[in-house]
């Protein structure tokens, strides 16, 4: 309970919401890889991240997904928030990128929230804001850069957002979030080393 209360003091949050928060929430722990939410799944709870680092993407009919963006400690997704108080389905896919702790919490006192404490309203918009300005820089990367441009900050999002220089994913895991084929990852990644600015090991990519 101590790490969650450290958190939440630091998003500067008022001392009743916080014993709010922590009386009616429920801590939820995810091994990496797993999902945290699915597309269409019903909005009951909105996960507040305590420790990891969670992987948000969207799926289109056939099935292909493209990576959004990471949700560090501290933070929550907008998406969600908004699935929440609208009452609808997500239509968007959270997967836990290494081992993570949340704190859920119901979905049924959010809108009550943001009337009452001006801090958690202040926290909802900042989040909408931080997501919004990373949504703003995948679309640049998307219809702007090339390839190897968008693998290159890919690399460089998640040692970012990991805060380790060694990035943990297969060829394949890394040609699923970027939308194209792993064939095509491996010969930029095999360009990239070349050009000094990565390494590749077994099983990791060293950013340098």
């Amino acid at each position: 309970m101590e790490a969650i209360n450290n958190i939440l003091e630091r998003t500067i949050l008022e001392e009743p919401l916080r014993k709010e928060m922590l009386s009616l929430g429920r801590m939820k722990n995810v091994k990496a890889g797993r999902t945290v939410i699915s597309p269409s799944q019903e909005a009951s709870e909105m996960p507040f991240v305590i420790t990891g680092l969670l992987r948000v993407m969207r799926h289109d009919e056939k099935g292909n997904e493209v990576f959004l963006y990471y949700l560090e400690a501290g933070e929550t997704c907008a998406m969600s928030i908004t699935c929440c108080l609208e009452g609808q389905q997500s239509t968007f896919h959270v997967v836990a990128e290494e081992d993570s702790s949340m704190w859920m919490i119901p979905t049924a006192y959010l809108d009550s929230w943001i009337q009452q404490y001006p801090s958690f309203r202040r926290f909802v918009f900042r989040s909408y804001q931080a997501r919004f300005d990373e949504l703003l820089h995948t679309v640049d990367s998307l219809v702007f850069m090339n390839l190897d441009e968008r693998l290159y900050n890919y690399l460089l999002d998640k040692k970012q957002a990991s805060g380790s220089f060694e990035i943990h994913k297969t060829h394949q895991q890394i040609a699923d979030e970027l939308n194209t084929s792993r064939v095509v990852i491996s010969r930029i990644l095999k360009k990239l080393e070349k050009e000094e600015k990565i390494e590749q090991h077994r099983n990791k990519i060293e950013v340098l």
